[in-house]
């Protein structure tokens, strides 16, 4: 049954990836990273539209929706999630602002709200591809980007999107940082959470 948004979605793609190794030492407990991903349809594909709105409004039904999907991934409540990061992807038919309004007005406020906080900017990234493009989604810590050990990133793909008149669009949470983090910064433990940066 389709998800109840305005968007029409082709598919949703949801990825984990567990880190239970790094440079021979174990990872204990593994550092987990899920993406939820979304191909829709772009209805402005071909043509310039000054009003960008319906997307804008996609973007806010699918914030909660994948990250609704990325938490449950991980089998973690919300406000277990420790990083997030989005990104999105046009077909070449396609604008990177098509991109940026499902990214950038809303969609981080629902994300919010599924993990229970999240002080920080959402750490974002844009690109036009084609088939099978890979989107490296850039992660950072949800209440406090001075968090070095949570400076990252994922890299997803699906390999029938976009196609030319579609949008992937996509968000990871985390339940942890980098593996081995030794780089200084801001411990996790020291997060006040109070204005995005520490």
């Amino acid at each position: 049954m389709q998800p109840a948004t305005s968007a029409r979605i082709r598919k949703i793609v949801t990825i984990v990836e567990e880190v239970h190794a790094e440079m021979d030492r174990p990872i204990h407990p593994p550092t987990r990273r899920a993406a939820a991903v979304a191909v829709i349809a772009n209805p402005f594909a071909g043509r310039y539209v000054e009003d960008l709105t319906p997307l804008i409004e996609i973007g806010e039904e699918l914030g909660g929706l994948l990250a609704e999907r990325a938490v449950a991934a991980l089998g973690i409540d919300g406000a277990d999630a420790e990083s997030y990061g989005k990104a999105a992807a046009v077909g070449e038919n396609g604008e990177l602002e098509h991109a940026a309004a499902i990214l950038h007005p809303k969609l981080g406020t629902p994300v919010r709200k599924v993990l229970g906080k999240g002080a920080a900017l959402i750490p974002s990234s844009k690109k036009r591809c084609g088939l099978g493009g890979v989107l490296d989604v850039p992660l950072g810590h949800k209440d406090a980007a001075y968090v070095r050990s949570h400076f990252d990133g994922m890299e997803v793909r699906v390999p029938d999107a976009p196609r030319a008149d579609e949008i992937v669009v996509a968000v990871v949470v985390t339940d942890s940082g980098r593996p081995l983090p030794r780089v200084g910064g801001l411990a996790k433990d020291a997060v006040k959470g109070e204005d995005g940066l520490r």
